[in-house]
């Protein structure tokens, strides 16, 4: 009996956040689903228009399990994480080992199949770098969307978060922000 999809399905009971009050609470399977698609979408863009040959299906799958470490970790706050270098690559550590937990609930004749998805966080494909990207992405929409409803608790973090994604000077990136990230602020009346 293998536990692995079980515990992939508990991605649900982890929060995100935990240091900010929230008008949404945002859990890890949803963050996953929309790292996901954006990077999905980054991938496509970064071909379509900038001479790209990134595999969009293989970026949307790795994002779908980069945050499977959390599982068991949970998701420790980005200013706990980042404090210093030392707590970091402990951290780092921490989460290479719960990844290799979750993979080893496999049955071994579908490990080679995942292995590159639990691996994935250490490569420097050009899917994987997407995913990191993605990854921001999605932070800073979670920061527009509860600014959006008054919440001034992520104000801060909308800026930092901001001004991390323009330093990327990644033109697959500025497509997406300039062309899909001001709808995040529209309602739904004004979407239509």
């Amino acid at each position: 009996m293998s536990h692995f999809f079980a515990y992939l399905a508990r991605m649900k009971f982890i929060n995100r956040w935990g240091l900010m009050r929230n008008t949404h609470l945002e859990n890890i399977q949803e963050h996953s689903l929309q790292v996901a698609m954006i990077a999905h979408g980054l991938a496509i863009i970064k071909n379509k228009f900038f001479n790209g040959t990134v595999n969009p299906e293989r970026a949307a799958v790795i994002a779908m399990f980069h945050e499977v470490s959390e599982i068991i970790t949970g998701d420790l706050a980005t200013p706990i994480k980042y404090y210093n270098p030392e707590i970091k690559k402990v951290y780092g550590e921490i989460e290479l080992i719960a990844r290799k937990k979750i993979f080893q609930m496999l049955p071994i004749e579908l490990q080679p199949d995942y292995e590159r998805l639990f691996t994935a966080q250490q490569d420097d494909s050009a899917e994987h770098k997407l995913v990191k990207v993605a990854d921001k992405i999605c932070a800073y929409l979670k920061c527009i969307e509860e600014l959006k409803v008054g919440n001034q608790e992520f104000s801060q973090a909308e800026a930092s978060i901001k001004k991390e994604i323009d330093s990327f000077q990644m033109p697959e990136v500025d497509y997406f922000m300039q062309n899909f990230v001001p709808s995040f602020s529209l309602t739904i009346d004004e979407l239509d």
